[in-house]
């Protein structure tokens, strides 16, 4: 039965709708090659807000648009939980994605969601999946979190959508979610809302979780080998580089913004990085390019400018200094997997290396 669509919620309104004596209905599309510790983060708050409250407070439904054995990205299949149809009953539906994203968001994905938000289901995503609910045209006007990965890419592809760092956002009838463990504090949220925190303790108890974190929460900081004097200023600094890639700042300006002299953020980049600020931007400048060169078919020359390089030259001479290969070889290899079919090949994230 198809109910009628919502009024136009506030920021964290989804809290406050109490869940039916039956149980709030989530909806979960997994789509193939989708991420299991997204999924499972997720159904696993919802298992255990019923075993500690001996009601079933929430109920679920899992299904995959092309009605087969969703697989995992790590190999593992999900049987189904009820069919498509199910889904016009939720009160929320959750597109959960994973690798290869754009292959297998296909029209057949757009018409169900669609179809899903048409039916009045507060709409989310998990993971990539936002690419998804961008594809059908259902984060237009909304801010949106994804994970930091295709970040970048995602935000040149669909630029009436307001895509920020956030480990997830509440934004009216939308819920977005970056990956790996943050849907369990999504979902910790949304019990909270439609309980009362004690319940959200006891779950955290039982998955020993140090702590809720908040919405505003980074999705990545950079990572020292120790932390110690002078470290907030550090990644005051490298969240200032990565707002400003495609015009980078002098690195006078970035010592002001922090309240630091030059030589005081040169200290602290090489104490806990082993180089220098310069040497570092610039990396995160050609992990940037990266991304667009593997989630995008944008030119390599538009890459080039969207990164902050003057010329292609020194564009190419860069990468191939960090990664081991030309920005034209990243392309060609990404379009032979896409061609075979293949998952990408899982790539060890490039070290913070020095490049000339």
């Amino acid at each position: 039965m198809t109910r009628p669509s919502p009024e136009p919620l506030s920021p964290g309104d989804i809290h406050r709708e109490r869940p039916s004596p039956e149980g709030f209905h989530v909806g979960f599309v997994l789509l193939q090659d989708f991420s299991m510790i997204a999924f499972a983060n997720a159904v696993e708050t919802l298992r255990m807000a019923n075993y500690i409250s001996r009601r079933t407070l929430y109920r679920w439904t899992v299904v995959e648009p092309e009605r087969s054995p969703p697989m995992a990205s790590n190999g593992l299949t999900i049987s189904p939980v009820g069919g498509v149809e199910d889904l016009a009953t939720c009160d929320a539906v959750f597109v959960c994605g994973g690798l290869n994203i754009r292959q297998v968001t296909n029209e057949a994905v757009r018409r169900l969601l669609r179809q899903c938000a048409a039916n009045g289901a507060v709409m989310g995503a998990l993971c990539t999946g936002s690419f998804a609910l961008a594809s059908a045209g259902l984060l237009d006007g909304y801010r949106c979190a994804i994970h930091w990965e295709n970040l970048a890419a995602i935000s040149e592809e669909f630029p009436k959508v307001r895509f920020t760092p956030e480990v997830f956002i509440f934004d009216r009838d939308r819920i977005t979610c970056s990956g790996g463990t943050a849907p369990l504090h999504l979902m910790l949220h949304l019990v909270r809302g439609h309980h009362d925190a004690k319940l959200v303790m006891a779950i955290s108890e039982q998955f020993i979780v140090e702590r809720l974190r908040a919405s505003s929460d980074r999705q990545r900081i950079p990572q020292p080998e120790c932390i110690g004097p002078g470290y907030q200023h550090l990644t005051e600094a490298a969240e200032i580089m990565a707002a400003n890639i495609e015009e980078p700042l002098s690195l006078i300006d970035l010592a002001g913004l922090v309240g630091l002299s030059l030589r005081q953020l040169e200290r602290l980049f090489n104490r806990y990085f082993s180089m220098n600020p310069a040497q570092y931007y610039l990396n995160l400048r050609l992990r940037r390019a990266q991304e667009l060169l593997t989630h995008t078919s944008l030119p390599i020359m538009q890459v080039t400018v969207a990164c902050g390089f003057q010329s292609s030259s020194h564009f190419c001479k860069a990468y191939r200094c960090l990664f081991g290969h030309a920005p034209s070889d990243e392309r060609r290899r990404q379009a032979a997997e896409a061609g075979t079919g293949r998952a990408p090949q899982a790539r060890r994230p490039p070290e913070l290396v020095r490049v000339a």
